[in-house]
Parts: structure tokens; C-alpha cells; sequence
């Protein structure tokens, strides 16, 4: 018996009718990334591990898919090792896939900066890889779509980010919620609470506390080590409510002795005051438990969730002035956001909005009765495909309903029908699959009356 196929867990085929979907959501992106300026690039799906590791902290180092050397990698490796997979890896696996976009970004712009006018702004649409547990909206193979602007300190960067994010999901017709957060405020709550070198421990815990809640994540700060009275200064701050000036007026009574910590309220405060100003503040929020887990992130911190689905973030990025340092490039301050196509994938089909469309982009088919039909039709074709109208010919001679039915199933919206004597007087018949509505008309009128039910 053949063997049934299938594809590994965490990932998926594709079908013309997702894929269709899909590439609404790439060209919307990608639309509101070339409007303010940002230019295309690609890299590999496999990076040196000596590039991956170490970037992402220790889970994120755990759920990178690491990939066999070529050849015959376990050749000089003595059986002793086998016992250890962290080791073993480490001597057969050089190479990895990419994780996110933004750590191949920093190497790309380390290796091609001679190349690059700064700020440079960029963005990717490109599929990342994770060894994660598949679950609704998470998958081990997934498409990101970053912008990045690299090489520039302002806060103005970060305020063009907000204004794409709401572009982009103003033109998705997705109602979201912004949140903000600075990670100079949560490196400053590790230093109140006594616990500087936590941070990252701090901020891996209280990252999950949408997922686990409040009472768990104490259960894990305590695992790691922080003592009562630092989970007593850290839980008030993250249950902080009232208005974005009540918060940051709190915190700078926190942070009295942290230059850091007031900088990065000023900061926070400077990003309203923008975002206020160019009109964009309405759907921020100041969220104080917002730790964005990845290790590079420096200053603003974004994730971006749509209002009327439970889903978990859709898109998210913050500031990374120091990841360029680690390819041998200090100084060089970034900002960037990722878009979760994936997942606005999901959002968009449980509200229903994604544009009609089907299995192939044909907007007109041309029904084949054989004979003489199929002579006078693959001109008529020809003439459409190049007036821009997408179409195509039915392959063999059939009865007109199999054809509809075709038709139908592809959601095809136009059928054009050619008998004796629509070829005796140059004509065609457009039916709308549809409505059932039919008009004779000549070729040129066709491509006339498409277009005005265009516009």
C-alpha cells in the first residue's frame, strides 16, 4: 500500500483560493511599505548558527531548526558524544534557519553597509522558521513582513511606524489596539527591584502574562530566583491603570533614582506627544506588561492586537540600537516592526473581510463549442489579455452548463459565449455568471463595459 503523504506539523500547503487571499494581504503591505519610502531586500532562509545563537535568548535559541552539515557530518564524531545534543549539534550542524527577519537584517546591513545610504529603510516579506508547538495562530513555518529604518535615532522613526501600522490595517478595514512600552522602563523596574541582573528573566516571565496570568508569572519570577520584595515592586507596576500621563507620572516617582528609567519615559512621553500631533494616538496604549521576550530590543517596544478577534499579536518590533555591534559595526541605532501575516490571515477570515475572489484570477471565461467557437474566441482572448483583462479559454468542447458550473466553482464572474450567429455578425455574448444577466456586444464593447463595471 503507497504510503499516504503528508506534511510535516506547523506547516501548510496553499491553496489558489488561500493563496489568493494571501497575496491580498502581501500587496496591502507592501503598498503602504513603498509609500513612505522603504526599499525591497531579501536573504537566504539559512544563516550561519554563529549569526543566530545568542540573539534571541535561551528559548528562542531552543526553537531555532538547526540543519545538518552536507556530507558526512557525524564521520569524526566518537560515539561518547551522542549523550550530549547540545554538543553534538554544535560540531554537525553549522548553519540554521532563519528564526525572524531582523538579526539577518543586522548582518545584511554589516556586509553590504558600503553599499547603503543611511538612515537606510527597508522591508522583507519572507518566510521564517520556529520549533515551536503548533497551536491556532502559531506555526513552525510562517511568513513575517518587516520595515526597518536603520542608522537613525530620532523617535520620528518610531512615530512613521505607527502611522504604517495604521495604514496598513486601516486599508485591511481591521480595527486594532497599539500597545507600547520602552525596555529602558522595564530594565529600570529590575533595577528598583533590586534585581538588575534579571532583566531578561523579568521580562521572559512577565512577556506571557496575556497567556498565563498575573499569578503565574510571580510563580515564574520566584522560579528565577527574585525574592517577595521584588515581585512587590514589579506587581503594582504591572497593574498600573488610568491615562498615559497618570502612568508615567507614577513611574517617575519609581524611577526618582534611575536615570535610565526617566529617559525612557521621556521617551515614552516624546512618542505620544508625536503621535498626538500627527493625529495617530487614538488607538495607543501605554502597556507597562508588554515586554516583547527577544534580548536585542533597547528602547521602544511595539505589539499591535486586533479589537473584535481573540487572537494573540498580529504585529510587534521595538528599538535595537546594539545589534549591529555584535557583526563588528557599533553605533548603528535601529527601529522596526513585523507583520504577522499569518495571522492577520486569520483575523481577516473570521471577520469575513477578505475581498471576493477564487481559485483563479481569470474575470472572464470563454466558453468552447467547439469548431468554428474555439477559431473565433482565441483571437478574442488575445485581444482581452492585452487590454489587461484576465482570461481563459475552456480546454475542451463541452455542453455550456459544465462550463457554468466551471465557471461557477472558479467564481469566474463573466462567461463569453460565441454560436453561429454571433460569429456571423462579429459579436459575443457576456453573460454575468451571477446574475444571469446577458448583453451581445462587440469585442471592443466588452472591454468597455468591464471596465465600467470597474469603476
Amino acid at each position: 500500500m503507497a504510503q499516504k503523504p503528508s506534511i510535516p506539523k506547523g506547516t501548510r500547503d496553499f491553496t489558489p483560493i488561500e493563496m489568493f487571499r494571501r497575496d491580498y494581504i502581501f500587496s496591502t503591505v507592501r503598498s503602504v511599505f513603498s509609500l513612505y519610502g522603504y526599499s525591497p531586500i531579501e536573504t537566504p532562509a539559512m544563516e550561519n548558527l554563529t549569526t543566530l545563537l545568542g540573539k534571541y535568548g535561551d528559548e528562542g535559541d531552543r526553537l531555532l531548526y538547526k540543519v545538518l552539515n552536507s556530507g558526512n557530518p557525524f564521520s569524526d564524531i566518537s560515539p561518547q558524544m551522542y549523550g550530549n545534543s547540545s554538543a553534538l549539534s554544535g560540531l554537525v550542524c553549522e548553519k540554521g534557519l532563519r528564526y525572524d527577519l531582523t538579526v539577518p537584517f543586522a548582518r545584511f546591513v554589516v556586509q553590504h553597509q558600503s553599499e547603503l545610504t543611511f538612515p537606510f529603510k527597508r522591508y522583507q516579506i519572507q518566510p521564517v522558521w520556529r520549533a515551536d508547538r503548533p497551536q491556532k495562530g502559531r506555526y513552525r513555518e510562517f511568513f513575517q513582513c518587516d520595515v526597518d529604518v536603520i542608522g537613525s535615532k530620532s523617535l520620528l522613526n518610531e512615530l512613521e511606524l505607527i502611522q504604517i501600522v495604521n495604514d496598513v490595517f486601516s486599508k485591511l478595514n481591521i480595527e486594532v489596539e497599539i500597545r507600547i512600552n520602552n525596555r529602558k522602563v522595564l530594565a529600570a523596574i529590575a533595577e528598583v527591584a533590586g534585581s538588575p541582573d534579571k532583566l531578561t528573566d523579568i521580562t521572559v516571565a512577565i512577556d506571557k502574562i496575556d497567556k498565563i496570568g498575573l499569578d503565574q508569572v510571580k510563580n515564574e519570577l520566584r522560579e528565577k530566583k527574585l525574592d517577595e520584595r521584588a515581585i512587590e515592586v514589579i506587581e503594582p507596576v504591572l497593574l498600573l491603570e488610568g491615562s498615559t500621563s497618570d502612568k508615567i507620572s507614577v513611574l517617575r516617582n519609581l524611577f526618582i533614582n534611575s536615570a535610565l528609567g526617566i529617559t525612557g519615559l521621556d521617551e515614552l512621553q516624546e512618542l505620544f506627544f508625536l503621535a498626538a500631533t500627527a493625529g495617530v494616538a487614538d488607538n495607543l496604549v501605554l502597556d507597562l506588561s508588554l515586554a516583547r521576550g527577544l534580548n536585542y530590543y533597547t528602547g521602544a517596544i511595539f505589539e499591535v492586537k486586533a479589537k473584535s478577534v481573540e487572537m494573540g499579536s498580529i504585529c510587534g518590533g521595538g528599538r535595537y540600537d546594539d545589534l549591529t555591534g555584535v557583526f563588528g559595526l557599533p553605533d548603528m541605532p535601529g527601529v522596526g516592526i513585523s507583520f504577522g501575516a499569518d495571522r492577520i490571515y486569520d483575523v481577516l477570515l473570521a471577520l469575513d473581510k477578505f475581498p471576493s475572489g477564487g481559485e483563479s484570477p481569470a474575470k472572464v471565461l470563454l466558453s468552447n463549442l467547439g469548431g468554428k467557437s474555439v477559431e473565433y474566441l482565441l483571437p478574442v482572448a488575445n485581444r482581452l489579455r492585452r487590454e489587461g483583462v484576465s482570461c481563459e479559454v475552456f480546454s475542451s468542447e463541452a455542453k455550456l452548463r459544465k462550463q457554468f458550473e466551471y465557471a461557477q466553482k472558479k467564481l469566474i464572474p463573466f462567461i463569453v459565449i460565441a454560436g453561429e450567429d454571433e460569429i456571423s455578425s462579429g459579436n459575443v455574448n457576456l453573460k454575468n455568471i451571477n446574475t444571469g444577466l446577458q448583453v451581445t456586444l462587440s469585442v471592443n464593447e466588452v472591454v468597455i463595459y468591464l471596465d465600467e463595471i470597474d469603476s
